[in-house]
């Protein structure tokens, strides 16, 4: 198994900096340093409820939210933390258009800035749909940190993979 999967992405003296506080057996403490704090956010109720504040206060004008769940089945290991779907149903002669987001379980019991980072991802693809420039400057928007949340979210599944309690 390659240790550095997540960050496969990166540049080698990036990856060498990690490998280096892997060696060190420093990775899992700073992380805990830096992002201790847990989010409360236990059930599906409670994570709709999350979104959907985050949503009013970022994205007042876009599209309802139809649900908001964890996920058991998505998995990280093919790069799927969270998705976003749109779905069109047709009833009587309306045509009915809902939004899901599905986060995966894994942050059931992340630290809540994790949390927050897939949650501002999600939401920024239901105005943007594909991963460009504007995307990049909604999720900065509604989380000015999102990049750094991003790099270090990718040292924390590496160290959930390396402790043997990766999410499928």
């Amino acid at each position: 198994m390659d240790a550095l999967k997540y960050l496969a992405g990166y540049p080698e003296h990036v990856q060498s900096r990690v490998r280096a506080l892997i060696e060190a057996g420093r990775l899992g403490p700073m992380l805990a340093e830096r992002y201790g704090e847990r989010h409360a956010v236990r059930n599906d109720g409670q994570l709709y409820d999350y979104v959907q504040a985050m949503k009013d206060r970022h994205l007042r004008k876009s599209v309802p939210l139809g649900k908001v769940v964890y996920d058991g089945k998505l998995q990280v290991v093919q790069h799927a933390l969270g998705t976003h779907t749109a779905i069109s149903r047709v009833h009587g002669g309306k045509l009915k258009a809902s939004r899901e987001i599905r986060i995966a379980s894994v942050f059931r019991d992340a630290p809540a800035e994790f949390l927050k980072m897939i949650v501002v991802h999600e939401l920024a693809h239901l105005k943007e749909t594909e991963h460009n420039k504007a995307f990049y400057q909604l999720c900065t928007h509604m989380a000015p940190h999102y990049h750094q949340l991003e790099f270090d979210l990718r040292l924390y599944l590496t160290q959930l993979a390396l402790s043997g309690t990766e999410a499928s």
